[in-house]
C-alpha cells in the first residue's frame, strides 16, 4: 500500500492534470474500491459504473482535496455517497451484502463445507443488520478503517460509529448464536 504522504502527493499531481498520477492512483485503488462498491450493490455492472463515476469525481475534484482526512477516507467517502445516490435513484434503500465466498485451498472437503456454511451464516446475519450498522461493520472489519475514518465517510460523529459497531456486534453475535447453535456458546 502507498504511504499517506505519497497518496497525498499523487492526489496533488492529479489536481494539476497529471494523467500518469491518475493512472497510478487508479491501479492502487481500483480493486479495493470495486470490492467495496460491489459488496453494497451485489451487481457487478452497477459497481463498475459507480467505480467509473468515483474515479471521474477524483479526476475533477483532486485539486480541491484539502487534506482534512486521509486520502483513503476521502476516496471511500466519495464511493459511499455515490452508492447511496444510486440506491435512492433506483428506490432501493436496503443494500444486499452478498459477500463473495473465498475458495478454501485446503484439501479437506469437510472443512470447506463447514467454512462455507459458516460464511453463509455470517452473510445472512450481516444481511439482517440495518444499513448503517452493516456499513460501519463492513468498513471497520473488512476494510480495516478506524472509527474516525468511518465517521467521516458516513458524515456522523465518531461516537455514533462506535455505538453502531457495538450494537452491530451484539446483533451479529445473537444471530450467529442462533444460526450455529450450541457451538457459539462454547
Amino acid at each position: 500500500m502507498i504511504s499517506e504522504a505519497d497518496q497525498r502527493a499523487i492526489v496533488a499531481r492529479i489536481g494539476t492534470g497529471d494523467r500518469g498520477a491518475f493512472e497510478e492512483f487508479y491501479r492502487a485503488y481500483e480493486r479495493l474500491l470495486y470490492r467495496f462498491i460491489l459488496s453494497k450493490l451485489n451487481d457487478p455492472h452497477e459497481a463498475a459504473d459507480i467505480l467509473h463515476d468515483v474515479f471521474m469525481e477524483i479526476w475533477r475534484a483532486a485539486d480541491r482535496f484539502e487534506g482534512r482526512s486521509k486520502v483513503q477516507t476521502w476516496l471511500f467517502g466519495i464511493a459511499w455517497r455515490k452508492v447511496i445516490d444510486r440506491l435512492r435513484k433506483h428506490g432501493r434503500i436496503t443494500v444486499t451484502d452478498d459477500l463473495p465466498d473465498v475458495a478454501d485451498d485446503s484439501p479437506d472437503a469437510a472443512a470447506c463445507l463447514v467454512a462455507g456454511q459458516e460464511a453463509a451464516h455470517v452473510r445472512h446475519c450481516l444481511g439482517e443488520l440495518k444499513e448503517d450498522h452493516r456499513m460501519a461493520v463492513t468498513l471497520a472489519f473488512y476494510e480495516d478503517m478506524s472509527y474516525g475514518q468511518i465517521a467521516e465517510i458516513a458524515g456522523v460523529p465518531e461516537g455514533t460509529i462506535k455505538t453502531r459497531v457495538f450494537h452491530a456486534k451484539k446483533l451479529l453475535l445473537r444471530c450467529l448464536s442462533v444460526a450455529i447453535g450450541p457451538r457459539a456458546a462454547s
